[in-house]
């Protein structure tokens, strides 16, 4: 049997950093499980960020209108694509497991992570119109965020001064992830290391590795289902009307980003669902 692979992108200057300890806590914990881990650290790799024409190799289809992702795309198909590109390719296709560790800059990622998105998830190689969400390329794969926060938790709150972290993590991991048909684990989140105690965050480090010891039993994120949704540019890729009449009988709405005007699911984007539980929480 083939070993199972991990692939942590991690994303941090600093290798005194708490994030840099996240990341050798999960090398450790996932390399005892058996796993082959590779990380990449993109900062110490020096991973351009910008999607530019470098990324690839020969003629452009189209030199008077350059579109990045139908260029890609193309390379992609053709081998022609940079070096950087290919290999971080080949470590997507090896890695069962993705965990993308870094700092929360600006409510998202640091620029470096957000370009490994923008020139790894290339066109083809991750999604096509076919192939998205719940149908998506990378429907055996999981992946999941952990990051660090310089806010407390209660500031992200749905009455904190922040917002919902549920709203917050909507486009990362709807949009990118399971746009790409990764399963979703709920996020690991460390609140405000760098203004805790040191104990804090001895503490946060260990329920980091108490949770990755039973990572591979836990169950993913829910999202819409491409059911759903008429996937035509006739219909709109709107949500069916047969669909949206069941949910008229529901509390709240599909998902966070699927709220059609209904409360939040609650914790939606933080903690997968019961397991085969309703909507009113008894067991079906």
């Amino acid at each position: 049997m083939a070993q199972k692979a991990a692939l942590i992108v991690f994303a941090h200057q600093s290798q005194s950093s708490f994030n840099a300890a996240a990341r050798d806590v999960a090398v450790q914990e996932l390399t005892e499980q058996g796993f082959r881990v590779t990380v990449s650290d993109l900062y110490a790799m020096k991973f351009r960020a910008e999607a530019t024409r470098d990324d690839i190799i020969g003629d452009l289809r189209n030199p008077e209108l350059f579109q990045y992702g139908e260029e890609t795309m193309l390379a992609w198909q053709e081998g022609r694509l940079s070096d950087d590109i290919t290999a971080e390719h080949h470590k997507v296709e090896e890695a069962e497991l993705i965990i993308f560790q870094f700092p929360l800059y600006w409510f998202s990622v640091p620029a470096v992570l957000k370009g490994w998105m923008d020139r790894v998830l290339t066109q083809g190689f991750a999604f096509s119109l076919q192939k998205i969400y719940d149908s998506g390329v990378f429907k055996e794969k999981k992946a999941m965020l952990s990051f660090t926060t310089a806010a407390t938790q209660s500031m992200f709150q749905p009455d904190g001064i922040n917002g919902d972290i549920n709203v917050t993590l909507w486009p990362l991991q709807n949009g990118t992830l399971h746009f790409c048909g990764f399963q979703v684990l709920a996020p690991q989140i460390f609140w405000g290391p760098a203004h805790c105690p040191a104990a804090v965050r001895t503490q946060m480090l260990a329920g980091w590795r108490a949770r990755l010891r039973a990572l591979q039993d836990e169950r993913p994120l829910t999202f819409a289902r491409c059911e759903l949704f008429d996937l035509s540019f006739q219909g709109g890729f709107l949500l069916r009307p047969e669909a949206r009449s069941e949910r008229d009988l529901q509390p709240f709405g599909i998902t966070t980003g699927h709220h059609l005007g209904k409360p939040l699911p609650p914790d939606n984007q933080i903690k997968a669902p019961p397991t085969k539980e309703n909507h009113t929480g008894s067991r079906k």
